[in-house]
């Protein structure tokens, strides 16, 4: 088990649970964004169109990201409940093993990779 105390972890938990509840409301506000751009020429011009399609693309980014993203939280969510039977993976890199800095799961709880080997995904 990491280093974490019990209070770290609930924090953490506090802040992912935060997270999950405004990514939903994201997700639950933003669903037609990414519908469709209707295409009739009579209620906008060619370049509304095109702006409307852009929009629509980064919209979908967007959803798509938040997705990604509470799905960490909620893998993250799992693993803070799971500590109480010793099977917490909490503060360790999935890739590495080692430990994450506390000062990045402080920014991002949801992490899953030490600095370094994300860094290294990336890239």
């Amino acid at each position: 088990m990491n280093d974490l105390t019990e209070k770290q972890l609930n924090s953490f938990a506090r802040s992912l649970e935060a997270l999950r509840d405004e990514l939903l409301m994201l997700l639950d506000i933003s669903p037609e964004s990414g519908d469709t751009v209707e295409l009739d020429q009579t209620k906008v011009g060619r370049l509304s169109r095109m702006d409307a399609m852009q929009q629509q693309e980064m919209s979908q980014a967007c959803r798509a990201g938040y997705q990604k993203r509470l799905k960490d939280i909620q893998r993250a969510l799992l693993n803070i409940k799971q500590s109480g039977s010793g099977l917490c993976e909490c503060g360790w890199c999935e890739h590495c093993g080692d430990n994450i800095d506390i000062r990045r799961l402080e920014v991002k709880p949801e992490s899953r990779f030490c600095v370094k080997c994300q860094e290294s995904q990336e890239h």
